[in-house]
């Protein structure tokens, strides 16, 4: 899998997306969507597609997950933080790639 330039590569099925400005169209309200993560933006955009298609204000995931509503709102945004840089850092070092989706069976 090759990413762009925002890093987002989105799995449906067999077929590959891989375009930020229909990532909103293809993407809500389908949580059968899984997506590779390949830096902090990607991420963020992941992160805050799951939560809006769940109806889920910033405030209550802060809540629920016990950060900082700030700095939910900072990951959302794709801002690089030492935590996601190092286990990005960590593994690509390893030649492994991060997947973002719902979890099996959860619904």
């Amino acid at each position: 899998m090759s990413g762009s330039g925002n890093g987002v590569v989105k799995r449906r099925s067999c077929c590959l997306y891989m375009q930020a400005s229909c990532y909103t169209a293809t993407m809500s309200g389908n949580t059968d969507n899984e997506f590779v993560i390949r830096g902090p933006q990607s991420f963020g955009m992941a992160l805050r597609e799951f939560r809006t298609s769940r109806s889920v204000s910033q405030a209550e995931l802060a809540e629920r997950s016990g950060i900082h509503r700030s700095y939910l709102s900072s990951l959302e945004r794709g801002s690089t933080t030492e935590a996601v840089r190092y286990v990005i850092a960590a593994c690509r070092a390893l030649d492994l790639e991060i997947v973002v989706r719902p979890r099996r069976g959860a619904g």
